[in-house]
């Protein structure tokens, strides 16, 4: 990510400051890259600067994807970038069966995992070179739902979708959505409670690999 002759290459992660998108920022600071880590807590953005070390090549930014206000001035702030990258998902609050589902719990998962990712595209996409890149997170329920799912596989489809149209609108910018199947993340202490490790041992044995991702 050193670029010869040019600065190191400068990459926002937002929801960077735990699970997929902490260890990303990790990769990337060990790489050579400047990161940015955005989230909306500031103890834990304080939490993952002590896990990274500090170093130099690293920022925080406070900021909520589901306001736009917020969103603008984090791109007029921090300027140009090479790589954009959003992990964030606010989703625990709505794994519940259809009966129990509040719209706030929904309304949570649709502002972070698609309203986010549209102005991130809206307002980042003119802080990108022609070979710079959006990176997004989907997951498999939008493929393989289950039962106290509903909400969590609409909006990772409809993620996806935005992330095709988005594709064909901003090139020659990549535009992706990653689906990273099953990962031991903090987040599965929300969905799966005390259940956590017995839920993703069985989703283990329904593996090729035997495992889930870490």
């Amino acid at each position: 990510m050193q670029r010869k002759g040019m600065d190191m290459e400068k990459i926002l992660i937002v929801g960077g400051s735990s699970g997929m998108g902490l260890a990303l920022a990790r990769r990337c600071l060990d790489e050579g890259a400047s990161v940015i880590v955005a989230g909306r807590g500031e103890a834990k953005l304080g939490a993952a600067r002590e896990e990274l070390g500090r170093p130099a090549a690293l920022e925080t930014a406070a900021v909520d994807i589901g306001r736009e206000a917020e969103v603008a001035a984090l791109f007029e702030r921090i300027g140009r970038l090479d790589h954009i990258v959003c992990t964030a998902a606010d989703i625990a609050g709505a794994y519940r069966l259809l009966p129990e589902i509040e719209l706030s719990a929904a309304q949570k998962v649709v502002e972070s995992k698609f309203y986010g990712p549209l102005l991130l595209a809206k307002h980042g996409a003119p802080t990108l070179p022609a070979n710079g890149s959006l990176t997004f997170v989907s997951g498999i329920a939008a493929y393989r739902p289950a039962a106290r799912g509903a909400v969590v596989a609409a909006v990772n489809a409809a993620l996806e979708g935005l992330v095709r149209a988005l594709a064909v609108e901003l090139a020659p910018i990549r535009i992706n959505a990653v689906s990273p199947g099953w990962v031991d993340t903090p987040i599965w202490e929300f969905v799966a409670g005390e259940k956590k490790d017995e839920t993703l041992a069985a989703m283990a044995k329904r593996l090729p690999a035997g495992r889930v991702g870490r």
